[in-house]
């Protein structure tokens, strides 16, 4: 067994995919909402502590992004009709508890993917970031495509087991137990603060 390697803080971002209110309501547990955010507040915490990068990602829309989603798209086709998610509304910002501060990177997205739709791959390279913490929601979207896009862009991966959530439990645990590991190293956000540190 494979043993999980450290973290280089100069070279680490953490991904807070997703954590929005319009996306967190789909959660269908308040207690558990609550206990997501403190987990990645302490991860935000942790990292910037050890000199880490965060990153922030959030999924909205512009009346041209409606525009450009073509019908055929299944899940972004509907929102698009619908106008929903658009990026004023104060739903469709970064929940409070999260919000980004100074140095951190700050993009928006029109798919499930951080990168597709969004200039950061680039910012993360051009701060030398070659290893990616990802947390947030949902599992089956923001946090798996984000995993798939970025193992395919030879990113060092971990996901914080305990600092994603999906509406779909079942679901949730199978991406974590048999599909993101074959792209990621799995850490809980205990683990964390001892991963940090430079090799």
């Amino acid at each position: 067994m494979s043993t999980t390697p450290a973290l280089d803080p100069a070279h680490t971002a953490l991904l807070v995919l997703d954590c929005q209110p319009a996306v967190l309501a789909v959660l269908p547990d308040d207690a558990a909402r609550e206990a997501l955010l403190g987990r990645i507040e302490r991860a935000v915490a942790d990292v910037r502590a050890a000199g880490g990068t965060v990153a922030h990602v959030r999924v909205a829309f512009t009346e041209a992004d409606w525009d450009a989603v073509p019908d055929t798209n299944k899940s972004f086709g509907p929102l698009a009709r619908h106008r929903a998610m658009h990026h004023q509304d104060p739903s469709t910002g970064f929940h409070e508890r999260l919000a980004p501060r100074g140095d951190d990177i700050v993009v928006r997205k029109t798919r499930y993917g951080a990168m597709s739709t969004t200039d950061l791959d680039r910012q993360l390279r051009e701060r030398g970031i070659t290893t990616l913490v990802v947390a947030g929601t949902s599992t089956t979207g923001a946090v798996l495509s984000t995993v798939l896009d970025a193992a395919d862009r030879d990113y060092l991966l971990h996901v914080l087991s305990d600092a994603v959530a999906d509406p779909d439990p079942e679901v949730h645990d199978l991406l974590l137990r048999r599909v993101l590991p074959s792209r990621a190293h799995l850490v809980d956000t205990a683990g964390l603060p001892e991963l940090l540190r430079a090799d």
